[in-house]
């Protein structure tokens, strides 16, 4: 946690820094409010501790310029006066909460780990809506996973840039949590973005935010999920899928640290740790001219691979258990076990959607039937498993066996017809299924003679 100490006096400032240091809170001191002005627009804090009277620029004056420039950092503001008016106009504008002078040191303390837990709670909810459904924790015993896991311990000591990569429905995301979750920012906001899910006409908005009148509908100023990440974590998921233009405004956020809303003139300093993740070959797409190399190597610092579920079976069982009682409880409903058959059944199932379409199979099931125990027919492998489809021109294309070798290609293909099929042909419900964005579902039907 950081603090701004803003007051003239120069032994009180001193003293509430002092108190902080040994509560293991950072701070940093003003001695007036454009002194504190400068602060704040060269770095984030936590919280402001702001005195109401001060020569120069007062904490009234700063109050206000702090909510016209967008800096959310909670207020406490302290004043000699105890004049009730003061408060109230304080509080009218802006500012979080009041103390009159001399305070207790203790309850300033208080009231400053409470502000600030605060708004990291409001944070994270905001945060939410923008954050894949079904998060889960990392789940496995299985070497490819211990190592998984031996990698996360590594990098989430400290800020390295990360990218992730694996196939669609892996957990990409559940392991950039488990990296924050491990770092020191684990209090701090965790912020998710699905880029292939956002319309591209909007990304930068979402990402850098946006002056009021910036564009046609921009009636208000909205905050960047890059301001909203704040000292924590910021997921950029299909990082691949990000327009070329945006790419070098997101280059300059690496390299500067700096952001700035749409329509805006003032820099905003980024101290938020940047976890990037792709399903696609990046190293192609720089190839093919789609991916900036610059951006790529600035993204590429630490890479860890997501294995997919085929090549860890053996955890298959453990994982189907947790996603039983996750479900069970999801649903409101009986708790169901899976027969040794069933198991089985699913350990030898290729899971081309991996650990998504083995928790969509198990929903299907959970609420299918009402027996104690879940059975093959259960699963409806028939389902998911091969099925004849219709290729281009009107051929008829027998999907790979499972039980053969079957490359990549003809898995991912299988995995796009089923669930076309299931969707009646409907390319952003299946998009939605499988974890793409719809720009990569078109690529992949036409590359496959699918349409």
């Amino acid at each position: 946690m950081k603090v701004l100490i803003v007051d003239d006096e120069k032994n009180i400032r001193e003293s509430i820094g002092r108190l902080f240091s040994l509560e293991g809170i950072e701070s940093a001191m003003a001695a007036d409010g454009a002194e504190a002005a400068v602060h704040l627009s060269g770095a984030a804090f936590d919280a402001v501790v702001l005195d109401l009277k001060m020569p120069r620029m007062g904490g009234q004056e700063l109050l206000e310029w702090m909510r016209s420039e967008g800096v959310r950092a909670p207020v406490i503001m302290i004043s000699a006066l105890g004049d009730i008016a003061d408060a109230v106009k304080a509080l009218k504008s802006g500012a979080d909460d009041y103390l009159v002078k001399p305070f207790d040191p203790a309850e300033l303390i208080l009231r400053v780990r409470a502000l600030v837990a605060g708004r990291r709670r409001q944070y994270q909810v905001e945060a939410g809506s923008h954050t894949a459904a079904g998060a889960t924790r990392l789940v496995g015993e299985s070497a490819a996973m211990r190592s998984l896991r031996a990698m996360i311990e590594k990098v989430a000591a400290g800020d390295t840039t990360v990218l992730l990569t694996g196939e669609s429905g892996t957990g990409k995301e559940v392991a950039a949590r488990e990296i924050h979750a491990r770092s020191r920012k684990a209090g701090d906001p965790f912020v998710a973005v699905n880029i292939g899910g956002i319309h591209e006409n909007l990304v930068e908005s979402e990402l850098f935010g946006h002056e009021k009148g910036a564009f046609t509908g921009a009636e208000a100023r909205t905050t960047g999920l890059f301001e909203l990440a704040g000292s924590g974590t910021i997921f950029l998921d299909e990082i691949g899928e990000m327009p070329l233009p945006l790419q070098v405004k997101l280059l300059r956020v690496l390299q500067e640290r700096k952001t700035r809303r749409l329509g805006g003139t003032r820099d905003i300093p980024i101290q938020a740790r940047i976890i990037s993740a792709t399903n696609r070959n990046i190293e192609d797409l720089v190839r093919a001219g789609r991916f900036r190399e610059d951006l790529y190597y600035r993204l590429n610092v630490v890479r860890i691979a997501v294995p997919p579920l085929r090549e860890r079976r053996e955890d298959i069982p453990l994982l189907a258990g947790h996603l039983l009682e996750k479900l069970r409880l999801r649903l409101g409903r009986p708790a169901r076990a899976l027969t040794p058959q069933a198991l089985d059944a699913l350990v030898a199932y290729p899971f081309p959607g991996n650990i998504r379409e083995l928790e969509n199979i198990l929903e299907r099931a959970m609420i299918a039937g009402e027996a104690p125990t879940i059975i093959p027919a259960d699963l409806d492998l028939g389902r998911s498993c091969p099925i004849r489809a219709e290729g281009k021109g009107g051929t008829t294309a027998e999907a790979p066996d499972p039980a053969g070798p079957v490359s990549m290609d003809e898995v991912e293909r299988e995995a796009i017809v089923r669930a076309l099929a299931k969707w009646e042909g409907n390319r952003t419900r299946a998009a939605e299924e499988l974890g793409i964005s719809r720009r990569t579902i078109f690529y992949k039907i036409k590359r496959y003679g699918l349409e």
